[in-house]
């Protein structure tokens, strides 16, 4: 600051700046090879790219930070979006079968993460070797999918710059200004038609649309399981004597008459469901804060019957 009257530089930029013009130098200096890229291509119903990107929107008036799930096709680039309240384990399997089904199948080839909590339990040191949640494990057998997972940091960053490309994209032209909506319902029904709408759109200087590229694609993915797959995560609660159930510091009510009684929980990314047996006995959606409560009135009108002074 004294030398140069920087006034307005912070520590931060001037790190930054040497981080990218430290290897510059070195070049200059002939004391080692430039950062160069490959261009790649990529065989139909072979590889497809996942992430997941940081996204506001104005729900019910607040502004809040939710989270943008994408999975992208490496040679026809068609992406499916779907948009979350968190980016947990659940979440992140519901995105990836939201967007197979859209799909029609799955990639033959590999499919590129990052080393995402959701996937990953520890990365095995400077190799490729991961070991896998127990849950994306049996989730990724399930639907045949082949894990390829990108290194650490910036470097992984550039093994799936497709879908990270692809996420800035579609936030800068679907995203701004910000969307204002009452439920994330409502915003997903409003991705579901851009993507729909972004098949007519060519990627740089190609020759062919993304939905006619994709029309040759679709055919060479692996067909999907018959069978279903359960997302959620199961649990086994007792109802507290509010008549509600306790999950992740939330609370959520149940009929008055389950109070005692053990229940079961499974737990989506955008909603909760409650059953007693295999009956259903409540639904409600996922609360995104901690600490909070989500009542319905009818679970509690067995009780206001026989305490008619709780009524006033």
């Amino acid at each position: 600051m004294d030398e140069h009257d920087a006034q307005g530089v912070t520590y931060s930029m001037v790190r930054a700046y040497i981080f990218h013009r430290r290897p510059e130098i070195r070049v200059e200096e002939g004391r080692g090879p430039p950062q160069a890229f490959v261009p790649q291509t990529h065989r139909p119903g072979d590889e497809a790219e996942v992430d997941f990107g940081d996204v506001w929107i104005h729900l019910n008036g607040v502004s809040t930070k939710v989270f943008l799930f994408s999975l992208r096709l490496s040679f026809s680039g068609k992406a499916v979006h779907k948009i979350f309240a968190s980016c947990g384990q659940e979440a992140f399997l519901e995105g990836h079968v939201h967007a197979l089904e859209v799909l029609g199948g799955v990639p033959r080839g590999k499919v590129r993460y990052d080393n995402l909590r959701a996937a990953v339990s520890q990365v095995l040191g400077r190799t490729r070797g991961r070991v896998e949640s127990d849950r994306w494990t049996a989730f990724r057998s399930h639907f045949s999918i082949n894990s390829f997972y990108c290194n650490p940091g910036i470097d992984g960053a550039h093994e799936k710059g497709g879908v990270e490309g692809q996420i800035g994209w579609f936030r800068r032209n679907h995203l701004v200004p910000v969307p204002t909506v009452t439920s994330l319902a409502e915003l997903n029904a409003m991705v579901e038609r851009w993507d729909e709408e972004d098949d007519a759109r060519r990627i740089m200087q190609r020759a062919l649309t993304i939905g006619e590229m994709f029309a040759v694609e679709r055919p060479l993915l692996v067909p999907l399981p018959e069978e279903d797959f359960e997302t959620g995560l199961v649990s086994s609660l007792r109802v507290n004597r509010y008549s509600q159930v306790s999950v992740r510091t939330n609370h959520y009510s149940v009929p008055v008459r389950l109070i005692g009684r053990m229940v079961r929980v499974v737990l989506h990314a955008s909603e909760l469901v409650v059953y007693d047996a295999h009956k259903e006995v409540a639904r409600h959606e996922r609360l995104i804060a901690k600490g909070g409560s989500r009542l319905v009135l009818d679970h509690y009108l067995e009780a206001l019957v026989r305490k008619p002074g709780l009524q006033s």
